[in-house]
């Protein structure tokens, strides 16, 4: 069952280009989701036309309301799990629909399982059948606790194959194993991203990750929750950069023969990111310490030596940056009235 969300409808046939396109079309599954809506912009603005699959179990509609009524965007409600609608024709293909933070992938991990195997599968079919190339967004959890620092593409990972983190870890590495079998068995054209804690505008309030958590925090004038020591250590990367590492692989003139690290290697202890937090948001909060969570890794942070000399990326916004736009983005969704910093980009 599916549903188109604005006045356009798909196009099929010989009509795979639309006269005003200059690039082609992009399908991006999960294109409501903090990422992916970001991508649909950047997408539009390099003259794609867009096509969104979403199921909207975390993704927002309201991500796509700056595009909603460009002529060149579509959106279709729908499930990567299901079979895929019949009469899409499309030239490139983003898959970044799963959800992203543990409460949300734990919440029905067998979905979460199922949405990066099945519809990893139904992606590369639908890649299969148009000749497109396609990107998968995988993660840095598929190094899990690692004990190889920082962690470069050839790290094979220390995963946890049945703990409470399984359903996402797991389900990533075999959604790349399923990309890069394509590839060899079929010559697909793939690109796979292993993306690095990542945060910006359209964070969810209550999506479990530790910048969105702490940023509320302060601005309610709760308790920071830092779990353990707070010694554990993780490398954030802005959206806008992550974006931009997404668009350079995908345009990359030959597809890399492996994974590509995309994130910030600037790392800090989570007790440094609780700290500049309070900071930003002026609030008066204090840090409250919490049992460590099952599996949450000691250590993250990216080899991104390939990304650098292959792809000429590296991430250009500090944290103190990132952290005054994404403050004053919460701040305005909730409403907040404690005057915020800002910083220039």
């Amino acid at each position: 069952m599916r549903r188109t969300v604005n006045v356009l409808k798909l196009e099929s046939g010989n009509s795979r280009r639309r006269a005003n396109s200059n690039r082609g079309r992009a399908l991006v599954a999960g294109g409501a989701g903090f990422l992916g809506s970001h991508l649909c912009e950047r997408l539009l603005l390099d003259g794609y036309d867009v096509v969104v699959l979403d199921n909207f179990h975390t993704g927002k509609r309201y991500n796509l309301n700056a595009i909603l009524r460009n002529p060149r965007f579509t959106c279709i409600e729908h499930d990567i799990v299901d079979v895929l609608p019949s009469d899409l024709q499309v030239d490139e293909i983003y898959n970044l629909a799963c959800p992203a933070s543990p409460p949300h992938y734990q919440a029905d991990p067998i979905h979460t399982f199922k949405t990066s195997v099945l519809g990893s599968l139904n992606l590369l079919e639908l890649a299969r059948r148009n000749n497109a190339k396609i990107f998968q967004a995988s993660t840095s959890e598929v190094y899990g606790d690692p004990l190889v620092h920082p962690q470069p593409e050839a790290y094979f990972g220390n995963v946890n194959p049945h703990g409470p983190r399984s359903c996402y870890d797991e389900g990533k590495r075999s959604a790349e194993t399923l990309f890069f079998d394509y590839s060899r068995m079929y010559g697909l054209d793939i690109r796979v991203a292993r993306i690095f804690n990542t945060y910006g505008r359209r964070m969810q309030p209550d999506d479990g990750r530790v910048v969105s958590n702490f940023i509320v925090q302060a601005l309610h004038g709760d308790d920071l929750t830092v779990y353990g020591s707070g010694q554990q250590t993780r490398s954030f990367c802005y959206a806008d950069d992550l974006i931009e590492g997404f668009i350079r692989l995908m345009n990359a003139p030959s597809a890399p023969q492996h994974p590509v690290n995309l994130g910030n290697p600037a790392e800090f202890t989570i007790l440094e990111l609780a700290t500049q937090v309070i900071e930003y948001t002026n609030s008066r909060s204090k840090i409250v310490h919490r049992p460590l969570p099952v599996d949450d890794p000691k250590q993250r942070k990216p080899d991104i030596s390939f990304a650098r000399e292959k792809l000429g990326w590296e991430p250009k916004i500090s944290l103190s940056q990132g952290l005054a736009h994404t403050t004053a983005y919460f701040d305005a969704l909730l409403y907040s009235s404690r005057p915020v910093k800002e910083a220039a980009m």
